[in-house]
């Protein structure tokens, strides 16, 4: 698969995902049908789009192994059904089908942060596992740990799309310039950076680092994110955002939950390429 012909349309889901998988669940296969409805390709969703709680004890029961997830079958059965591919901004599923035991367990029971693509007739065409786990203290007083409960990734993942070659990548992954630096060398058209951002580092990073990925690259990036106050207590950024690879803003969804869409031309990235040919250019930068 190579680049569209002429300008593309995509839609972003921005959500404010709870703790009940079967309502997030109805809320993307809703979204699902309006997006092809709207004349999108592809339809991108937030980072752990079918169930947000960090009440772990709680969420547990939910995570299993991919095959069994209901959300991920759930939407492949739309995707399917409308004919259009969806970009699952991550799940939180059971890795290898282990279950995670004690204090949410370490090693090879923790759980994956996994982006999922689907193609037009529901099948699973890549996956992705986050690679930088969020485990920060925040002078707010807010305190995260991915790591005690998610298993990083090893991969880097692109894939062939209807909107060209898809780079994935998830939330604070944007904050590490070495795995965008391999994206642009696999000649990335389009980069997904999902998100579940936290107010604080939202307001501080959100627009500079997602603008940046756009321009380092020499690609679009779509950045959907999770927005609003959660069931669990947390409270995201929003602003899912669509950037074109000079770095302009083309979509900014604020601080609301909806569909959104956007159009990407993909002369735009040739011509960004011809204008700063950075991809081109660029030189090992030695050790020491």
């Amino acid at each position: 698969m190579t680049m569209p012909d002429g300008p593309v349309r995509v839609a972003l889901f921005q959500m404010t995902t709870g703790i009940d998988p079967a309502a997030n669940a109805a809320a993307i296969v809703d979204a699902v049908g309006r997006a092809a409805h709207g004349g999108a390709a592809i339809l991108f969703t937030p980072e752990m789009a079918g169930l947000l709680d960090r009440d772990r004890k709680r969420a547990t029961p939910h995570i299993v192994a991919e095959e069994a997830n209901p959300v991920l079958a759930a939407v492949r059965a739309a995707a399917a059904q409308h004919g259009i591919w969806v970009a699952i901004g991550s799940l939180a599923v059971q890795r290898g089908g282990e279950a995670i035991t004690g204090e949410a367990a370490s090693g090879e029971g923790r759980w994956a942060n996994r982006s999922f693509l689907i193609d037009a007739t529901g099948a699973i065409v890549a996956r992705y596992d986050k690679i930088h786990m969020f485990d920060v203290d925040l002078a707010t007083g807010e305190s995260w740990r991915e790591s005690a409960a998610y298993r990083p990734g090893d991969s880097v993942v692109t894939a062939e799309t209807p909107i060209g070659r898809l780079g994935l990548a998830v939330c604070y992954d944007v904050r590490f310039p070495a795995l965008f630096e391999q994206l642009g060398r696999r000649q990335c058209d389009v980069i997904a950076i999902p998100a579940a951002f936290t107010v604080p580092t939202g307001k501080a990073h959100w627009h500079l680092m997602q603008r940046a990925r756009a321009v380092e690259a020499s690609a679009f990036v779509i950045a959907t994110a999770q927005a609003g106050r959660h069931e669990d207590g947390r409270e995201t950024y929003g602003h899912s955002l669509v950037i074109d690879p000079w770095g302009e803003v083309l979509l900014d969804m604020g601080e609301e939950p909806g569909l959104g869409f956007a159009t990407l031309d993909p002369a735009r990235i040739a011509e960004v390429r011809a204008q700063l040919p950075s991809l081109i250019n660029k030189q090992p930068i030695p050790a020491g």
